[in-house]
């Protein structure tokens, strides 16, 4: 399969609005990639403000053994809007990551279940791999932490949420293109080629029907993000350091070497402590490797295959 298949599931929560018929909460969509009998499933869940197709050349190198799962997180890509723009929050994402494995895996058994995240999808997976008693359909098997660890720093927090929530009007996709590039250079070096594969599905029409973009996702998640201070970053590093040191799976570490986000002290004390991550890092690339590069993905295709 050379493209993913789109679905959705339905999760709790009320949406702003929803195309679901019949139902009361919120649908999330995901791309589902390869033999969808496969037994073998890799979940791919991306950062903030992206989506789940940042991941199409890494999942198509993974769908020749796995089946792969990359959601678009609620109010983001294809899946609804919440109601409440506090409920954007990691609770929240992690009960529709456990509704999306349910599904997945009564449409066909999982026998092998891996898991990568990029920066909040990370997050996601520290949250469930690290929280005792939650009914995953098999425990992760092996665990991929993109660009992120217990520890942020915070002035790359304020980075991010300088322009969390300004998602802009463009009139082309190559405007759009190149406006997100003014913010994403630490992704590291692409080709135009890349870059525009990268964001044709990080715009959505301003008005149906109408030719003018915008960003693809919630404005208002800029509003949950925007309550964190001091005192609650603290409180959600010691959180987010007991959830990694609960896991169990095999971890891979990846670091962009120039992150403002994860700093090289952070990375090192999680190759000590918790699952004791095997840590590689990528010269040249700051938050967050975005697998393009093909270096990224052999080291995620190697770690991950049987």
């Amino acid at each position: 399969m050379t493209e993913p298949r789109l679905c959705y599931v339905p999760c709790p929560g009320a949406a702003a609005k929803t195309n679901a018929p019949d139902h009361t909460g919120h649908r999330m969509a995901y791309w589902q990639w390869g033999d969808p009998a496969n037994p073998h499933v890799v979940v791919c869940v991306h950062g903030l403000t992206r989506q789940g197709r940042d991941f199409d050349v890494l999942a198509r190198s993974l769908s020749r053994f796995a089946r792969v799962i990359c959601p678009d997180v609620v109010g983001r890509g294809q899946s609804d809007w919440l109601q409440d723009p506090q409920a954007y929050q990691l609770p929240t994402y992690a009960g529709d990551m456990l509704a999306l494995l349910a599904q997945v895996h009564g449409e066909a058994p999982i026998s092998t279940l891996d898991w990568l995240g990029t920066s909040m999808g990370g997050l996601i997976g520290m949250a469930l791999l690290g929280t005792l008693g939650l009914p995953l359909p098999v425990p992760v098997r092996r665990l991929v932490l993109n660009d992120i660890g217990p520890t942020l720093d915070v002035a790359a927090l304020q980075r991010i949420g300088s322009y969390l929530g300004k998602t802009g009007r463009f009139d082309t996709l190559q405007q759009a293109a190149d406006a997100m590039w003014a913010i994403s250079s630490s992704f590291g070096p692409h080709t135009p080629a890349q870059w525009l594969a990268l964001s044709q599905h990080m715009v959505r029409p301003l008005v149906a029907g109408e030719p003018a973009l915008t960003l693809h996702y919630d404005p208002a998640l800029a509003a949950a993000f925007g309550t964190f201070t001091a005192e609650s970053a603290a409180a959600g590093e010691a959180a987010l350091w007991a959830l990694y040191d609960q896991i169990t799976a095999q971890t891979l570490l990846l670091r962009g070497a120039e992150s403002d986000l994860l700093s090289a002290a952070t990375a090192q004390a999680m190759t000590q402590r918790g699952p004791r991550a095997r840590l590689v890092e990528f010269a040249g690339v700051g938050h967050a490797p975005t697998f393009v590069a093909d270096d990224q993905v052999a080291t995620v295709v190697g770690f991950l295959q049987p």
